[in-house]
């Protein structure tokens, strides 16, 4: 069985960075894609980042281009997030996802980021 768990997530101030960090097991984790998504309160879950499996291609959504970066080390079967000019507006329970056959099929429980202004 899969399994994902999220850490790296806390309180910080506004203009600060996070890393997340999201291990996986039980999977074939070097051949899927992984992925990041947020959800703040009132609102719906929203992509945030994804990364292939070869790490060859990696994906963001306009809001958190140019301040975050996702990476993977397939030796460690984990993927990471780190974020830089954290906003107010970033806070939020994020979550890591694993791609299979074309859907983001397993989830973490989420890790709670929340930044101060």
């Amino acid at each position: 069985q899969v399994q994902l768990v999220e850490s790296g997530g806390g309180l910080v101030q506004a203009g600060g960075s996070l890393r997340l960090s999201c291990a996986v097991s039980g999977g074939t984790f070097s051949s899927a894609a992984m992925g990041w998504f947020r959800q703040a309160p009132g609102k719906e879950r929203e992509f945030v980042a994804a990364i292939t499996y070869s790490s060859s291609y990696t994906y963001y959504s306009d809001s958190v281009k140019g301040r975050f970066t996702i990476s993977r080390d397939n030796a460690k079967n984990t993927v990471y997030l780190q974020m830089n000019s954290l906003k107010p507006e970033d806070t939020a329970v994020y979550y890591c996802a694993a791609e299979d056959s074309s859907n983001w099929r397993y989830w973490g429980q989420g890790t709670q980021v929340t930044v101060s202004s």
